[in-house]
């Protein structure tokens, strides 16, 4: 074989495994620059979890001890009275903030459907509250909720000595003043869900019932809502979710107080593992409140997967 066609064979041989690396490359770079995000996911959640899942099963308290024993601090979580205080208040400011802020959200959405003038500043006025931090949200509230300070201190100045509104420092009602605030941040954000889904609607339905002179109510009942049930479920899982893990509205508004009447199982959790160094306690209730969260996660994700697989 000549010189000339050796040099040949060795150009094509380079040139075939430069293409063999751009075809690598342009298949798996996604992958190479997505790599140490998932990584990091892997250790620090995920790894993290599975931490605190097993210090659940141990008798830590100031620092961590790895000797298995079993469900004791489980047992030791239920037979605390502050940790029963927290659930309930979990269920009363869950159940309400969950309820009212879809039904608040739907009729504010269904409102903004009507075409209105001014629905551009309507929707930014109730979607605004949805940008700021719960913190934010809780220390506003607490002012205007404040006797000294809020909505009490305006009714006497204005001359109605006698209105009193103390739900803020009042152990029965202080769980309520969590929903108000609670409820002015996200209803928002509910309205933008299912003002997309609204104007997602065949109109060519809404035009067929009116011309069979059904009203805008009925048919707001009976033909629009009924379509919105996924939008139904996302909001309560994403509002299911909110409601669980709040803690940093608890600390801003009422500081779980007074005593434990607003105290949330995350606070709970918090104030156990930080404050008292009972870790293996605390990795127990947030333990329990992940399993309360898996399940209304998992069967969501199941009715999803299924709908997806069966068209």
């Amino acid at each position: 074989m000549s010189s000339i066609a050796i040099g040949q064979t060795k150009q094509d041989q380079k040139t075939s495994m430069m293409d063999k690396v751009k075809d690598w490359l342009r298949w798996n770079t996604s992958k190479l620059v997505v790599a140490p995000s998932f990584a990091l996911v892997l250790v620090f959640v995920y790894g993290f979890i599975a931490w605190t899942g097993y210090t659940s099963f141990t008798k830590s308290k100031m620092l961590p001890i790895y000797s298995f024993e079993g469900l004791y601090q489980y047992i030791r979580l239920w037979k605390l009275p502050p940790w029963h205080v927290a659930i309930e208040n979990l269920v009363i400011f869950g159940g309400l903030f969950i309820i009212v802020s879809i039904v608040l959200g739907c009729l504010l959405a269904i409102l903004l459907d009507q075409r209105i003038r001014g629905e551009g500043i309507l929707r930014t006025i109730y979607l605004y509250p949805m940008a700021i931090s719960f913190i934010v949200t809780g220390t506003a509230w607490k002012w205007i909720l404040n006797p000294g300070l809020g909505i009490e201190n305006l009714m006497h100045g204005l001359g109605w000595t006698s209105f009193e509104f103390s739900w803020l420092v009042d152990p029965d009602m202080a769980v309520y003043t969590l929903v108000i605030a609670g409820v002015w941040q996200a209803s928002g954000f509910v309205m933008a869900m299912f003002l997309a889904a609204l104007r997602g609607v065949d109109q060519e339905i809404i035009k067929a019932a009116y011309l069979d002179g059904a009203s805008i109510s009925r048919i707001y009942l009976v033909i629009i809502l009924p379509t919105l049930r996924p939008v139904f479920l996302s909001s309560f899982v994403i509002l299911s979710h909110l409601a669980i893990k709040s803690f940093d509205l608890v600390v801003a508004l009422t500081g779980g107080g007074p005593g434990y009447s607003s105290t949330l199982p995350a606070n709970f959790m918090y104030e156990m593992t930080f404050r008292r160094n009972q870790i293996g306690l605390g990795a127990a209730s947030a333990i329990m409140m992940l399993a309360t969260v898996m399940a209304i996660i998992v069967p969501y994700l199941y009715s999803e997967l299924r709908e997806k697989k069966h068209g």
